[in-house]
């Protein structure tokens, strides 16, 4: 039985492959070709009726009526020479030669061809060393393959081919043996598909043993198996599909793994992508634990050119943790999120815009969800902002309206505070009095001008849990506001400028309180809230003058290459007021008395509209004289090009206070506001403000409370105290900052013109380099190997960059008693990220930050990434904080076998001792 299996076996394999080493062995030896779906038949049926034709005339005559003809004109041409044979009536084509035939084109360095046929054949040439060129381009339409023999056969469109290489969307894919059939596809038996670029020894592929191609659609393949470094690996597949298209398509998205130790083992990301039109696309995924946890997400992007563009995500989750058995471990826990972003084109409409950029999410999202397990970014995130704005001006017309809808939402406490809607009227400035045909020179009364901003706000503030049980009526705080500024300005002895200004602000609102003192709880309480339409409003005035002063100093000495130092002096002075609106005939303050714990008699005033959403006036007349005072110095220096050039010393020197002469005693002067900016750099700007208090303090023992004493130069001689001040910068910093610091002035300008010359060849040369011959996909990939010293020592530049943010608040934070002054309290902020690229294709980054009271590094995140040429490696890891994790991931760099990774990633639990 053994020996009949053998026998038939054998027999199978010589009948299936004796067409194959009949073609193999015939091809190089024989004159014509033999491959049996090759052949043409004109040949064939020539050779029959060849032998009637000596004894019947008519069959010869019928003979030559029939012969076939190709359907068009065969173009050829070679660049050294072409050789006709007339025994076996072939053509040989040498040196670059090329075969056109309708859509079809063969170029290659020899070609022969058949003149009693359709068949060609092209094949490569060997130099002088045994080395390959010329290998054989066939092209059919836009499809383009490279081989390095290539039997074709015009009138079947069939081809047989060696060595084939052609690029399928991302991929390559190299077969040993193909058969090119009539429709364009073609099968392949010992394929390979990658998509690394070295044909010759790819870093990867899988190993195809028999396949069918169709350019530009599909790939479908057999048993297949990957290959890495030429190991094959036991990962094989019984069979395959890759699709290519040149637009985007539907398709289903593979999930990746994982093992969550609360949640158990997991599949992620695995879903469906629709591809539903050119406009928008949807993917829809879900995320499932083997302990009942699971999530649902939608993500979307669209985009519609000159029109607008934008994306949105929502994600749902349902989490379990902990064991039912024990409920005070056992939790579950239903998050939502939300981030949309939208952007109009400014050429889709003039008049009206739209844009949106929501981020919303419950308080225990971040929590739960991966992503903000491996991102400190979103991890340590305090707060959201979301907002949606519509915008529409007329045309026309100085109005505008604007509707938008904000959300700030604090993750530490769940506090929502949610303003929906907000519209906005506002009519820029117009001049009322300014006549529409003037004559004449402009009158004073033309220069007035006025504008107008119409407010209507609805807004709630509360725990996210709350927001759809809050009542309409008493949760959300909602109002109208109107300002209407009116203003001039003129011009005095043509130094001085002079404007006038009168403010009228009105306030709409619906509610009111009445309050009242409650013994019982030893405070003052609401009593009443009536519901109706109200109306409260303010106004004041102010009358400024400006004007600058400029100074100019020589120096008499030389002193470097200073020319003049100048100094402009911008004193300002403005006196403004307003009533008491206290007064009790404007209806906006009540009082009333009460008896204290202490059991003294008290009055107590309050505003039945305060707590609303645009305030209430102050109390208390002003009548108010305000000094500033702003200072600039500046240098400018001579160069080594006899020209000049403009330092700045003191950007900005300014300082502000006023003085009410209709305050009470300790209130009447302000603090004194002083700030400075200094340039350093064209990129660096250092901004320093601070406030100081004029004013000195005491303790009251009967409220409690530090009052103020007096002024400070009168009880102590000093003019102020520091009360409060801050300052921040952010300088950055790479290799080039130090060749600018260090490095010798003419080697960076030689460099720079080098480079200067070259981008000037490299755009005045741009269409030759458009006609720069084809690269052979069968010549060895070699990477640049970098540039060499005058020594021929391999230059590696180490390529650095480092971002820091610092910023410094002082403030008082609390009074002593003993020494009646406020202690101050200082406060640091210290964040920096960065990155080395110590070669080519190594990258590490990092990101942290110092905090100043606890004197410790809270977190540090670092990614270290390798190029592998088309795989990449990176690692994230955070050694220490409260994220602590780490995350390694090696992937072919492909979106087309994104698939194809290996990932490793820490196992983020709440139950997990930490080691210390």
């Amino acid at each position: 039985m053994n020996k009949a299996r053998f026998f038939i076996y054998t027999l199978m394999f010589v009948l299936f492959s004796s067409p194959f080493w009949g073609a193999q062995s015939s091809y190089p030896t024989t004159e014509h070709l033999f491959i049996p779906f090759l052949q043409d038949t004109i040949r064939t049926k020539r050779a029959s009726l060849a032998n009637v034709a000596s004894n019947d005339t008519l069959s010869q005559d019928t003979i030559k009526t029939k012969k076939a003809s190709l359907d068009a004109p065969v173009d050829y041409a070679a660049n050294d020479s072409i050789v006709f044979d007339l025994s076996s009536n072939r053509g040989f084509l040498y040196g670059e030669s090329n075969v056109d035939y309708q859509t079809m084109s063969v170029k290659a360095e020899n070609i022969i061809m058949s003149m009693d046929s359709s068949i060609i054949h092209a094949s490569y040439a060997k130099d002088s060393l045994g080395k390959e060129y010329g290998h054989p381009v066939f092209k059919d339409k836009d499809t383009e393959y490279e081989m390095k023999t290539v039997s074709y056969n015009f009138k079947s469109k069939k081809g047989y081919i060696r060595n084939v290489i052609t690029q399928q969307g991302e991929g390559y894919i190299v077969a040993d043996v193909a058969k090119k059939n009539a429709d364009d596809s073609f099968f392949m038996c010992d394929g390979k598909y990658t998509t690394c670029d070295n044909h010759e020894h790819p870093h990867f592929y899988l190993m195809l043993t028999k396949a069918k191609v169709r350019p530009k659609k599909n790939v479908v393949t057999g048993p297949a198996y990957l290959v890495i470094e030429g190991l094959p690996l036991p990962l094989a597949l019984p069979f395959g599909y890759f699709p290519f298209s040149e637009k985007y398509s539907s398709g289903i998205l593979m999930p990746s793994y994982g093992d969550d130790m609360d949640r158990g083992f997991n599949l992620r990301g695995g879903g469906y992508y629709f591809a539903i039109s050119d406009y928008i696309d949807l993917a829809l995924t879900g995320e499932i634990y083997t302990k009942g946890s699971w999530g649902l997400n939608a993500r979307s992007t669209y985009r519609k050119r000159y029109k607008y563009n934008g994306s949105f995500d929502i994600n749902y989750m349902y989490t379990k943790y902990g064991d039912k058995e024990i409920p005070e471990e056992y939790r579950v826990a239903k998050d939502l999120s939300i981030n949309w972003t939208h952007s109009q084109d400014p050429k889709a409409n003039m008049y009206r815009t739209l844009s949106a950029n929501v981020r919303y999410s419950t308080s225990t999202f971040n929590r739960y969800n991966q992503e903000s397990l491996y991102n400190p970014n979103v991890g340590t995130s305090g707060t959201k902002s979301s907002s949606v704005t519509l915008s529409q001006r007329f045309p026309n017309s100085p109005l505008s309206l604007t509707a938008n809808a904000t959300a700030n939402q604090r993750t530490q406490d769940s506090t929502l505070s949610l303003t929906l809607p907000n519209f906005t009227v506002t009519m820029s400035r117009i001049y009322p009095l300014k006549r529409k045909q003037a004559v004449g020179s402009e009158k004073w009364y033309e220069k007035i001008q006025m504008s107008y901003t119409g407010d209507f706000r609805n807004s709630i503030e509360t725990k996210d849990n709350m927001l759809f049980k809050s009542s309409l009526v008493k949760d959300w705080k909602n109002g109208m506001q109107h300002k209407i500024p009116v203003s001039a300005t003129f011009n005095l002895f043509n130094y001085i400028n002079i404007s006038p200004s009168f403010n009228y602000n009105e306030r709409w609102y619906t509610n009111r309180i009445e309050k009242a003192w409650d013994p019982t709880l030893n405070r003052h309480v609401v009593t009443d809230t009536t519901y109706s339409f109200n109306r409260v409003h303010d106004f004041n005035y102010a009358l400024s003058m400006q004007t600058k002063l400029y100074g100019f100093y020589e120096p008499m000495f030389k002193l470097g290459k200073v020319k003049t130092i100048r100094h402009v002096f911008t004193p300002s002075i403005s006196l403004g007021g307003n009533p008491d609106f206290g007064n009790p005939r404007y209806g906006i303050y009540k009082s009333y008395t009460y008896i204290d714990g202490a059991g003294r008699v008290r009055k107590e005033y309050y505003s039945p509209f305060e707590g609303q959403i645009f305030g209430v006036p102050g109390r208390g007349q002003n009548s108010s004289i305000n000094f500033g005072f702003e200072n600039n110095l500046e240098m400018k220096m001579a160069t080594n090009n006899d020209s000049t050039k403009i330092v700045s010393l003191i950007d900005n020197l300014g300082v502000n206070f006023s003085y009410n002469a209709m305050g009470t005693k300790g209130e009447k002067w302000s603090d004194i506001s002083t700030n400075i900016r200094l340039k350093l750099s064209k990129s660096l700007m250092v901004n320093i403000a601070s406030t100081w208090d004029p004013y000195a303090y005491k303790y009251d023992p009967i409220n409690k409370l530090p009052v103020k004493d007096g002024l400070r130069i009168q009880k102590y001689g000093t003019l102020s105290r520091l009360k409060s001040t801050g300052y921040s910068i952010s300088p950055s910093i790479n290799q080039d900052t130090f060749k600018k610091w260090f490095g010798r002035n003419e080697g960076s300008k030689s460099e720079d013109k080098s480079t200067d010359e070259d981008d000037d060849l490299n755009s005045e040369n741009l269409d030759q380099q458009e006609d720069t011959p084809r690269t052979s996909a069968f010549a060895s990939k070699k990477e640049s190997a970098g540039t060499y010293d005058s020594d021929g020592y391999l230059k590696n530049e180490v390529k650095w960059n480092l971002s820091m943010s610092y910023g410094m608040s002082y403030g008082y934070s609390r009074f002593d008693n003993i020494s009646n002054e406020f202690k101050g309290e200082l406060s640091h902020n210290l964040t920096f990220n960065g990155s080395i690229q110590p070669t080519k294709n190594w990258n590490l980054t990092f990101m942290s930050s110092y905090n100043f009271e606890e004197k410790k590094i809270p977190y540090l995140n670092c990614t270290v990434s390798r190029n592998l040429h088309c795989w990449n490696i990176s690692a994230s890891f955070i050694p220490f904080g409260p994220t602590t994790s780490y995350y390694v991931s090696l992937r072919v760099d492909s979106s087309m076998l994104q698939d194809l990774k290996y990932e490793q990633r820490s196992r983020p639990s709440s139950f997990d001792p930490n080691w210390y």
